[in-house]
């Protein structure tokens, strides 16, 4: 017996049109207009699109961060993406210096599994040695890890210096492996905000001031650079403002592999949030890097809609208020995180679609589709087609709901969008063909999450090494 999603409207990255959808096990089928429904279990999609579910390429669920660890697991963090109609999330395996990578790798395996949605990671590189270069071969050959974060930020902790980033892209180029990178000058970052801090400005509004635009230009400008020279592609983490997104741009115009990632958060939520008198309130807004002024969420806009940035994410890392306190008399030992996974979808479908900053078929490329390409899912997720894997959201454009902490399946107590009313939302969730969200209702089965493997690359690095310089050295007759 078939489940048939009938009635709705499909939206694919390419295009949209009315027909049914037909799921055997956890694979879809079949996609076609008018099926007989007889004898199969029936979804109702009346009035509503059928989308692939939506990929957040960025989360950080029950990490070990600043002294404490976040509040959401892989189970309550892929439930509440379920209520937001995403269904799979790319985390992240986070070694520290002179750990091993491996192993690191494999304990995070094991507290995913307890997650309800699919899942898979990628790997930061934060130090360099021999097994280091051996681990990564393994986690490419061995356990379908396609791609590796590098931070730039964080000095004295997991910060890499330009040797690691040189060492670490060059071995991903040998693997077929893609580079990124959260693009923060951590040298400059360390500097101001110990200036700062001995200026007396302790409270939440020294986060922005230690960390304003400009190092984070630097450091997107640095990485891409590294990344041409070596002929890898790159992806950047968490896009924020003008700086790194003119990088992002110059690179792109001259035809290298760079791609970009925005936050919902740094789309909608302005800096003055730092100002708010209420310390609860603006600690909750510290995260990295933080929220920029208006000219910049402008900026982004645009970055979207002209191609310039190809994936919305969320950096949902949770940390409650009482974990936040632990910087309450000084603003860098604040916990860095906010959520989001819940609300991704609808806060860019109420800003995005609804105001005309983008199509229907442009949001599933922002929130699925792109992401499931670059990272080589592609098409078993981010797809409606037959053989994709049944991840799917019923989307209904008219529903509403006003978002709160109190109400959402987030294990936090506070939402960077409180109070805010969004037109559109997820009806109906499936994940691998099983309905896990429907009108309020949770379905979400802790352990039903399956790990996905993600192959390395070829067309693209191929391309990459032909076009860089340093692909086919020349000697030069000198007499």
């Amino acid at each position: 017996m078939a489940t048939i999603i009938k009635g709705g409207t499909v939206v694919t990255a390419e295009r949209e049109w009315r027909a049914d959808v037909v799921i055997e096990g956890d694979t879809i089928r079949e996609v076609t207009a008018d099926v007989d429904t007889t004898g199969h279990d029936v979804v109702d999609a009346g009035g509503c699109y059928v989308m692939p579910g939506g990929i957040d390429p960025h989360t950080h669920m029950e990490l070990p961060f600043m002294g404490t660890v976040a509040s959401e697991d892989f189970f309550s963090g892929t439930s509440a993406g379920f209520a937001g109609g995403t269904t799979s999330i790319i985390d992240f395996v986070i070694p520290g210096p002179g750990d091993s990578v491996l192993d690191a790798y494999k304990t995070w395996r094991g507290w995913a599994e307890k997650a309800a949605g699919d899942y898979t990671f990628h790997v930061a590189i934060t130090w360099w040695d021999e097994s280091v270069h051996r681990d990564m071969g393994t986690l490419v050959a061995d356990h379908g890890v396609n791609s590796f974060k590098h931070f730039m930020a964080y000095k004295n902790a997991i910060m890499c210096d330009d040797e690691t980033l040189v060492n670490s892209f060059s071995r991903a180029r040998e693997l077929g492996a893609l580079c990124t990178v959260h693009a923060e000058n951590g040298e400059l970052v360390f500097r101001l905000q110990k200036e700062i801090a001995d200026k007396g400005i302790l409270g939440p509004e020294g986060h922005p001031l230690s960390r304003p635009p400009e190092v984070e230009g630097e450091a997107a400008n640095r990485a891409i650079r590294i990344a041409e020279v070596l002929g890898v592609p790159l992806y950047l983490v968490h896009t924020s403002c003008i700086d790194a997104l003119e990088a992002v741009t110059r690179a792109r115009l001259e035809g290298q592999r760079v791609f970009a990632e925005v936050l919902a958060g740094h789309l909608l939520v302005d800096d003055s949030v730092y100002r708010n008198a209420d310390w609860r309130f603006a600690a909750h807004h510290v995260m990295s890097p933080p929220f920029r002024s208006k000219e910049h969420q402008d900026a982004l806009w645009r970055g979207l809609q002209s191609g310039m940035i190809q994936t919305t994410a969320t950096d949902h890392c949770c940390f409650r208020t009482v974990q936040k306190q632990m910087g309450k008399d000084d603003f860098r030992s604040i916990p860095n995180g906010t959520a989001g996974i819940e609300d991704r979808m609808s806060v860019l479908w109420d800003q995005g679609v609804r105001k005309g900053r983008l199509t229907r078929s442009e949001f599933v490329a922002v929130t699925s589709a792109n992401a499931a390409k670059i990272f080589n899912i592609y098409p078993k997720k981010g797809a409606i087609a037959p053989g994709a894997d049944a991840d799917i959201v019923i989307w209904d454009p008219d529903g509403s709901r006003t978002i709160s902490a109190e109400t959402h399946h987030q294990q936090i107590d506070f939402n960077i969008f409180e109070g805010m009313t969004v037109t559109g939302i997820a009806k109906t969730t499936l994940s691998r063909g099983k309905v896990v969200w429907h009108d309020g209702d949770m379905r979400s089965v802790r352990g039903a999450g399956r790990y996905i493997d993600r192959p390395p690359f070829g067309p693209y690095w191929d391309a990459q090494r032909t076009k860089n310089r340093l692909a086919e050295p020349v000697a030069v007759d000198r007499g």
